[in-house]
């Protein structure tokens, strides 16, 4: 099979084509054939540094990127129940989904939605659930509830916009002025160009804040918090001094990196069918285009999610 490979770290000049062996389901896992990946601001990350490449995909050359897939059922590893060959499925791999087949873990393969394309499918994994687990599992959210959505036009903000006015919360977001159309049809309530406003100035008393950014920018979203509150981040590291900073304040601050979860996926399948999360796709890359498709996601400018199709 043709897979995008890495033999090392580097720039988007490191990703080749190369034939590979097709891989073998083991106990626990289903073969995908592959008809989307999706694309994540961690797949750059990880292209470009050895060290972190070896964190995530271990020691062996080559590595293949990719955490977001959507595709049809090819194979059945033993001890896997509750799927057939050729069912419609999405799933957050453990790496290696910029290839025509993967092996993924059966516990965090859901199966697709009638309504919803193998594409759109493919853009919910890693940016969904990392916005699923920010809101419900860290910030509980409940109706009623006031939240910050930083970069709520980028691939997590704009699920946890959907997710935020799903549970019945207000919803504040920064965006920059072209994106203020997108991010109001997300639902968000209060919209803040962030070239033209500080947001603590024109916001107060939230509850729940995700920051997609990091920096000065996460620092300074404890100001608009309640005491009580919550500020989830998903950019690492965390100082020592921003901890202690917030303990006083009486906030609770949390870095999360996403996780699998069987309930979470079914959880966010279930929205998707139901309309009531929708990934939004602005930009669609073929197999042969995933320098651009990095080059893209790099440049920190994509709305919603871009997507790799596979013919």
């Amino acid at each position: 099979m043709q897979a995008i490979v890495l033999n090392q770290a580097g720039g988007v000049d490191q990703l080749t084509y190369q034939a590979v062996e097709m891989p073998v389901p083991e106990a626990g896992e289903l073969l995908v054939k592959v008809k989307a990946f999706g694309i994540n601001p961690m797949d750059f990350v990880v292209r470009s540094d050895e060290q972190t490449l070896t964190a995530f995909l271990g020691t062996q050359r080559p590595a293949i990127l990719g955490w977001d897939v959507a595709g049809e059922v090819a194979g059945i590893g033993p001890e896997v129940s509750g799927f057939e060959l050729g069912d419609a499925v999405f799933a957050l791999s453990n790496g290696r989904a910029y290839a025509e087949y993967v092996t993924v873990s059966a516990a965090v393969s859901v199966y697709k939605p009638a309504s919803v394309s193998y594409t759109e499918a493919a853009g919910v994994p890693v940016a969904a659930i990392t916005a699923w687990q920010a809101l419900v599992k860290i910030g509980h959210i409940k109706p009623g509830d006031r939240v910050l959505i930083q970069a709520g036009a980028g691939g997590v903000g704009h699920f946890a916009i959907q997710l935020a006015k799903h549970f019945g919360a207000y919803v504040a977001t920064t965006a920059s002025a072209k994106n203020h159309d997108f991010v109001r049809s997300l639902g968000a309530d209060q919209v803040i160009d962030y070239t033209q406003d500080v947001f603590e100035q024109v916001l107060q008393e939230v509850d729940l804040v995700l920051d997609t950014l990091g920096g000065e920018i996460r620092e300074r979203s404890l100001a608009i918090l309640k005491p009580g509150g919550t500020l989830v981040t998903i950019i690492p590291p965390l100082s020592e001094e921003l901890v202690d900073k917030a303990q006083q304040q009486g906030i609770q601050l949390t870095l999360l990196i996403g996780q699998s979860s069987t309930e979470d996926m079914q959880s966010l399948a279930n929205l998707l069918a139901t309309g009531a999360l929708k990934a939004h796709v602005s930009t669609v890359y073929s197999f042969d285009q995933i320098a651009q498709a990095h080059q893209a996601i790099e440049s920190k400018r994509t709305v919603g999610k871009i997507v790799v199709e596979i013919p």
